[in-house]
């Protein structure tokens, strides 16, 4: 199963230490070599990088490790194909404009038979390649486009949490679904479950949270630039995994929240 990763802060920074704790799970024998994205919000659009290497022997995450842009949103995963390809059209994030504003989604699990349910219209919205994330991602879309909403604004963030949650308990019916999803303005987030090594079976947790403290800088961050920054600073880190050893909280099964600027602004549980 994919890994997924997120960050969400007051003040830009860099996806550095987290972003290589997340790139080692692709070494050796790992079954996340087949690709890796990564997406970070520039207002209402998103510098977008993606390969179909492993990110572990990637020259362009190794860049973005030292070089990546600062940002008060990024969203990224590394692969392992279950549905589609090697292909770059099968890569997350995957992004799409929905009223003048880019929205990106990344998915960790196996949906099974998606392609074959008709009750979840797609409006517009479709697949360029033939994952079950994408398309995921497409009937989320749908949902939300239903959402009145001037060009450039956003419907309210009750209404858009209702989507998501709508939209995760019709996806869980089909497989694991663990996913990030995010607007520009918040990160959404639903865990699930997914294949525990340990155990071999598929089962909760399927994302871990991260809150790291105000006044402290996490290892997994980019050393603050003055007392001042450090001070202010909020963090949410999202993970498949602990990416550290710092108090990584198991999310249970059914945790739909949203994160703005390192800040949890609302959630529910279905």
């Amino acid at each position: 199963m994919c890994e997924l990763l997120a960050l969400s802060c007051r003040h830009p920074t860099r996806l550095t230490s987290s972003l290589t704790a997340l790139v080692s799970h692709a070494q050796g024998t790992s079954r996340n070599r087949d690709g890796w994205g990564l997406a970070f919000y520039q207002g209402r659009d998103v510098d977008l990088y993606r390969g179909t290497e492993a990110a572990d022997t990637s020259g362009m995450v190794q860049w973005l490790e030292a070089n990546g842009p600062l940002a008060r949103l990024s969203l990224g995963y590394i692969r392992h194909a279950t549905q589609g390809m090697i292909e770059l059209a099968n890569t997350g994030p995957f992004i799409r404009e929905l009223n003048g504003r880019v929205h990106c989604f990344c998915h960790n699990g196996n949906l099974a038979r998606l392609f074959d349910d008709t009750k979840t219209p797609l409006g517009h919205y479709r697949p360029v390649g033939a994952t079950d994330s994408e398309l995921a991602f497409c009937k989320l879309l749908s949902a939300m486009e239903r959402l009145s909403a001037p060009l450039h604004a956003l419907p309210p963030l009750n209404a858009r949490l209702a989507a998501v949650a709508e939209m995760a308990g019709v996806l869980r019916r089909f497989g694991p679904a663990n996913f990030l999803y995010s607007d520009g303005d918040a990160l959404f987030a639903h865990a699930d479950r997914r294949l525990q090594p340990s155990t071999g079976r598929v089962e909760p947790p399927g994302l871990y949270r991260l809150t790291c403290p105000t006044q402290s800088a996490s290892e997994l961050l980019e050393k603050p630039h003055s007392p001042q920054f450090d001070k202010g600073q909020r963090v949410i880190l999202l993970a498949s995994v602990p990416l550290s050893d710092g108090d990584w909280r198991a999310l249970p099964r059914g945790s739909i929240f949203a994160v703005r600027d390192g800040e949890l602004i609302a959630e529910r549980q279905i």
